[in-house]
């Protein structure tokens, strides 16, 4: 939008540029499309736009091949955006960026986001949409140019931080365009700055429990100018902490700004959750290819034991377990399976499932299970029971329920991604993109929804 078809619509609508709320409108339309260009859309992907005030990058989306959310703050321009941008694939959500669930957007496949955030709230909308689980492949996005320079910083400069370090563990971060003030009217203070987050394939992450190195990362850079000896010393012994920076060859007197996003992620796993007081589980991955399966007859009575590859390899009858883990809130608990895993790889899965050992009770792996994965020991209550098929893989599956309103300490080695959904996000996601879903928990879910509740 040119400055003067701003300030004839700001002029129409009765409304003026807000401080509070950082508003400051691109009138560069060179600029504008360019930015949009910069997300690389695919026909049938979605956009998520943070503050789109006028419009002036939503007007240059392709919005004839890609659907649009649009999260306006300002009261006044969430009307006037419904009615510029009518159409059935752009949604406007009227209110607080922070307040906006990303998880809800898994459902629409690919998602990429853009935004001109306001300054003053940049750091927080970045934590906020980039938290696990994320449903965005690529960010676009303009921030005050300190905050930029905080994100592509390098380790030992004075803008290297915990945001640099949490967001480039998951995504490759690049400064594209410094934004003079004279795109924007009214004019900043200061220089603007385009930057792109490309989200990094799986193989590229470190596994790593994500809370657990937040925790890390947070503490270490609470008082940037101590020795990490002291700092991270409030989680784990001191003498751990010492024994982990030699191991990576970092010396005793390091502080948090020495150390690469590698070398933290490294830290965090010697510096184990365990160290701070959350109980130690066996791993379970570890020791899947020995494992040895209850193999049944077709009534579901047991007929000896075999390898699990052997079972898998020759379709035999066998049992499984799923665990539906719900919070106070009626939200359930999904995983995303580990790229790892020999049957359905980075698929949406139950709270936890597996497969009963030789010898070993449904009630008996449940409990296991969901002690191996997400370090619960919750009470088990059993809903259900799904006979053998083909899309259960052939197993006899018993369904069980726990409720808990944190998972402390899921297993990395299992799990790619996880979180608590809504009920009827859950439903809408399976029904757009059932692709998505283990097969073996869409036949469980199906069967024991209604036990669930209607959920939010």
């Amino acid at each position: 939008m040119k400055i003067s078809e701003i300030k004839s619509t700001l002029e129409r609508l009765g409304a003026s540029p807000r401080k509070s709320l950082g508003q400051n409108f691109l009138h560069d339309g060179n600029l504008a499309n360019w930015l949009v260009q910069q997300l690389h859309l695919n026909p049938g992907e979605s956009v998520l736009e943070i503050g789109p005030g006028l419009g002036a990058l939503t007007e240059c989306l392709p919005l004839d091949r890609v659907s649009a959310t649009l999260i306006e703050k300002d009261r006044l321009f969430a009307p006037f955006l419904r009615e510029r941008f009518a159409r059935p694939n752009v949604e406007v959500v009227e209110g607080d960026a922070l307040d906006y669930n990303p998880k809800q957007l898994f459902c629409r496949g690919e998602v990429k986001l853009i935004g001109n955030l306001p300054y003053y709230l940049s750091s927080a909308l970045l934590f906020h949409f980039s938290a696990e689980p994320c449903p965005f492949s690529r960010m676009v996005l303009t921030v005050q140019k300190e905050v930029g320079d905080r994100l592509t910083a390098l380790p030992r400069s004075g803008e290297y931080g915990a945001i640099t370090v949490l967001l480039q563990q998951r995504w490759r971060v690049r400064r594209l365009k410094i934004l003079p003030p004279s795109v924007f009217l009214p004019r900043p203070d200061v220089d603007s700055v385009a930057v792109e987050l490309d989200r990094l394939l799986p193989a590229d992450v470190a596994e790593i429990n994500a809370d657990w190195l937040t925790r890390l990362v947070k503490t270490g850079f609470s008082e940037r100018r101590k020795k990490l000896s002291n700092t991270l010393g409030k989680l784990v012994p001191a003498q751990a902490v010492a024994a982990a920076l030699e191991a990576e060859g970092f010396g005793p007197l390091s502080r948090a700004e020495e150390i690469s996003p590698t070398g933290w992620a490294n830290l965090a796993k010697r510096l184990s959750p365990q160290q701070a007081g959350i109980p130690t589980r066996p791993v379970a991955g570890d020791a899947e290819t020995q494992e040895r399966l209850q193999v049944v007859d077709g009534q579901d009575r047991p007929i000896g034991g075999l390898p699990r590859w052997k079972v898998h390899a020759d379709k035999l009858l066998h049992r499984a377990v799923h665990i539906f883990v719900l919070n106070g809130r009626g939200e359930l608990f999904l995983q995303r399976r580990s790229r790892r895993k020999d049957n359905f790889p980075r698929k949406w899965d139950s709270s936890a499932a597996g497969h009963v050992d030789e010898g070993e009770s449904y009630e008996q792996c449940a409990g296991r299970e969901l002690y191996e994965e997400l370090g619960l020991n919750s009470p088990l209550k059993e809903i259900a029971k799904v006979p053998a098929s083909a899309l259960t893989g052939w197993e006899f599956i018993r369904i069980y329920f726990a409720q808990a309103d944190e998972v402390p300490d899921f297993n990395e080695t299992e799990i790619e991604t996880c979180g608590f959904f809504g009920l009827s996000q859950v439903d809408d996601w399976i029904q757009k993109r059932p692709e998505d879903f283990a097969t073996g928990f869409l036949e469980c879910y199906q069967m024991v929804r209604g036990e669930l509740g209607i959920g939010g």
